[in-house]
């Protein structure tokens, strides 16, 4: 039963990888917005002093979200913290389940007492040939999601289980990502069940249904995937790369957060 009432959190920290750090929102700034920035913008505009931290880094591992992630997560003494991770090493073509199981664990059992509410995901997975190969790897990474949770008093946002999100039209050319649309309705659904009153219903409500593209046209976009995406992921795995190298977390420190960056790019 919805309440009118407004959780009494005051402050956000994100885990997690190109999910959490929010591709593919892209802003005209060259950024990623994403459902974590649009959660804290929401959560931001009904707390005064709402603080926020995005530690997520596209690419990671579950390995080194525990290790370069969960520590500084844990130290910052957030209200909620979302931990989102695994999803990258079932994708990987040689995947230790029990490893990644284990490092989920370590990760939950550490965060779990440093913050007032710890959320977990199922994540979303896009209709086609990826999630087919990779299905029974994903569904064993929610499987342990759903147990931890259980066991840890974390909440669970079922977004495998959302039909909406497995849409194509939810996500972007790369096939990996959720575009604009997606990440608002991600948004929505931790939203909920953080327990703040429905600002979409329908979110889980699948798009209309619309004509498929031509022949012609699915060729066309199935070329430009695999140049501009699909070769150079194959490439990263072979050569031991990530898109991540390098790259800081988003907003590594837990400041006061009331920036609207404006529409992301369609």
């Amino acid at each position: 039963m919805q309440t009118n009432t407004t959780p009494p959190y005051s402050s956000l920290v994100a885990v997690g990888d190109s999910f959490t750090e929010g591709m593919s929102d892209l802003l005209p700034d060259g950024t990623y917005r994403g459902w974590a920035d649009l959660l804290a913008g929401r959560m931001a505009a009904r707390t005064p002093g709402f603080r926020y931290a995005n530690l997520a880094v596209r690419g990671k591992l579950i390995g080194q979200i525990v290790d370069e992630q969960v520590p500084v997560a844990a130290a910052m003494g957030a209200d909620v913290i979302t931990l989102v991770g695994g999803l990258n090493d079932t994708l990987r073509p040689k995947c230790d389940m029990g490893r990644v199981r284990g490092l989920l664990t370590e990760a939950v059992e550490r965060l779990a007492p440093a913050c007032k509410q710890l959320v977990l995901m199922r994540s979303p997975g896009r209709d086609g040939p990826v999630l087919q190969r990779f299905r029974p790897r994903m569904e064993e990474l929610f499987a342990c999601v759903d147990d931890l949770a259980v066991r840890h008093g974390a909440l669970v946002v079922d977004l495998y289980g959302a039909p909406s999100l497995a849409d194509p039209r939810i996500w972007d050319v790369d096939r990996l990502h959720l575009n604009p649309e997606g990440h608002r309705r991600v948004t929505e659904a931790v939203w909920q069940v953080l327990g703040y009153d429905p600002e979409d219903t329908d979110w889980r409500t699948p798009m209309p249904a619309t004509l498929p593209p031509g022949w012609a046209a699915r060729r066309i976009a199935d070329a430009r995937f695999t140049r501009q995406y699909l070769v150079p992921w194959i490439s990263r795995r072979l050569t031991g790369r990530s898109s991540g190298d390098g790259l800081p977390a988003k907003r590594p420190d837990l400041l006061p957060y009331d920036v609207d960056p404006g529409p992301p790019v369609e």
